[in-house]
């Protein structure tokens, strides 16, 4: 009997032509809301591989009822919406879709960097309303890029492509990370790893590049906040719950910060009024990703790895590689 396949919500069609051509039945929930839990327990207790994005909760008992589940895709880098514990205890393999994100997660990086510091969503909201009748010579001042100094805090891939793109802006790069970069990383870069709180105190910019983890949530609050130059901007194009939203509204409503490029929140996709109330804040639905062609190679990506496991291959990109030995 042919492997099936259960799909949660709306992908690009790549991935369902690769189940298909794999030989896998497709159970595919083809909407953009998904699934509410109980509709989800219901049919995955019929497959043998789950394809599933963030939006889709994936709790210990989700998979307690799914007896004949062997393979979780994520199209996604970040899998924190999955028990990976429970998953591994019953040998289910997870996987994910890492490195096809990082070049243009690093180009949004930057263009939020932009456009908070130059306050371009502000001047065209200015333009678009008719409020321009002359030039000045303070209108819409805002902040220079080239030259400032850049804290980045997380360096792997995504963190690193965006060092990378800050040299050619000749900012001086910082960054946080548990471990040291390679040296010729390092010299490549131009990049000196210093602790946290040096970091925060010394950055002109300060991006967020870590995965959420229980290590990681709220890595980012009000003591931190404090520590950041009152001219400074916070940049999060990586998880939500990196940063305790409350804190970050405090700190920019009191003047403890110049301003706020959010890519992401704590609580998608509900998003604080006081916030978007802020002049000082760009804020973008989630999209750091959202190219067509990144977006259908990460739904590929995961149909593959799906697939190869169903088949008795070993896939690409497994999060717990250990339930494969």
């Amino acid at each position: 009997m042919p492997p099936r396949v259960l799909v949660t919500r709306h992908v690009y069609p790549a991935a369902i032509a690769i189940l298909q051509e794999a030989g896998c039945v497709v159970d595919y929930h083809d909407s953009r809301d998904g699934m509410t839990p109980e509709q989800l327990g219901r049919r995955v207790r019929h497959a043998d591989g789950l394809l599933c994005q963030l939006t889709d909760p994936i709790p210990a008992e989700l998979l307690a009822g799914a007896d004949k589940l062997q393979v979780i895709s994520q199209i996604a880098v970040g899998h924190d919406n999955i028990d990976i514990a429970a998953a591994s205890a019953r040998r289910i393999v997870v996987t994910n879709t890492p490195d096809v994100l990082t070049e243009a997660t690093a180009d949004l990086t930057l263009a939020l960097m932009l456009a908070v510091a130059r306050r371009l969503p502000e001047a065209e909201r200015f333009l678009r309303a008719g409020s321009w009748q002359r030039w000045e010579i303070d209108l819409l001042c805002g902040n220079d890029v080239h030259g400032a100094t850049l804290g980045i805090v997380g360096f792997g891939r995504i963190g690193r492509a965006v060092a990378r793109r800050a040299r050619g802006f000749r900012m001086r790069v910082l960054y946080a990370a548990r471990n040291p970069a390679p040296p010729e990383v390092e010299r490549e870069l131009e990049a000196r790893q210093v602790p946290l709180d040096m970091l925060l105190q010394r950055s002109d910019y300060v991006s967020l590049h870590v995965p959420l983890s229980p290590a990681t949530e709220h890595l980012i609050g009000v003591a931190q906040l404090a520590r950041m130059k009152p001219t400074a901007f916070l940049i999060n194009t990586a998880r939500g719950p990196v940063v305790d939203e409350r804190a970050l509204i405090a700190a920019l409503e009191e003047g403890l910060l110049a301003g706020a490029g959010l890519d992401v929140f704590e609580r998608e996709p509900a998003v604080p009024a006081e916030l978007l109330a802020l002049p000082n804040v760009v804020a973008l639905p989630h999209v750091g990703s959202a190219t067509v062609a990144v977006r259908t190679r990460m739904c590929a990506i995961a149909a593959r790895d799906c697939a190869a496991v169903l088949t008795g291959e070993r896939p690409e990109h497994p999060v717990n590689p250990e339930v494969l030995e």
